[in-house]
């Protein structure tokens, strides 16, 4: 059975009982991953990937497509505050069309202030003891991939698929 979701797609994802997912907060210098689980409906930071003049790291993205064999690619969407798009806005859809090459089900999820959510837990854990080392932009981007991925898990749980 196929549904329309409720926030931009790529390509129409069918139901999944049990589906492993790749989400990625793309930005034009990191690109965060996280991997994801409609089983344990969990989420967690896997890398941070480097974008160079060349964009990005095809090959890195390529292994780890092979290596999680995702049922679906995540890629998140800076949006505005007000739903506006901005420059970020293009290039995150242009990387989710490449994307698309892999003949896996992308979606776009709206990432709005995932980065903040993903700073103040960080620093939340290093603060009790639970992280030692400082917090790193790249350690950020992973772990807003994981929230991104999270988001994607939640709102299938409330219907919005």
């Amino acid at each position: 059975m196929l549904r329309e979701l409720s926030y931009p797609v790529l390509l129409v994802m069918p139901e999944f009982h049990s589906a492993t997912l790749l989400a990625f907060d793309f930005g034009l210098r990191r690109i965060g991953v996280a991997v994801g689980q409609t089983v344990t409906h969990s989420a967690r930071p896997l890398t941070t990937l480097i974008s160079g003049d060349d964009g990005p790291d095809w090959l890195a993205i390529e292994r780890l497509i092979d290596d999680w064999g995702p049922d679906v690619l995540l890629v998140g969407l800076p949006l505005s505050s007000d739903g506006s798009e901005s420059d970020q806005c293009r290039a995150a859809r242009g990387f989710a069309a490449e994307l698309g090459d892999y003949d896996i089900p992308v979606q776009l999820i709206d990432e709005h202030l995932t980065s903040a959510a993903a700073t103040d837990l960080l620093r939340e854990a290093r603060r009790r003891g639970d992280r030692q080392n400082r917090v790193r932009k790249g350690d950020i981007d992973a772990v807003s991939a994981a929230l991104i991925a999270e988001q994607w898990l939640n709102e299938r749980d409330l219907g919005h698929n």
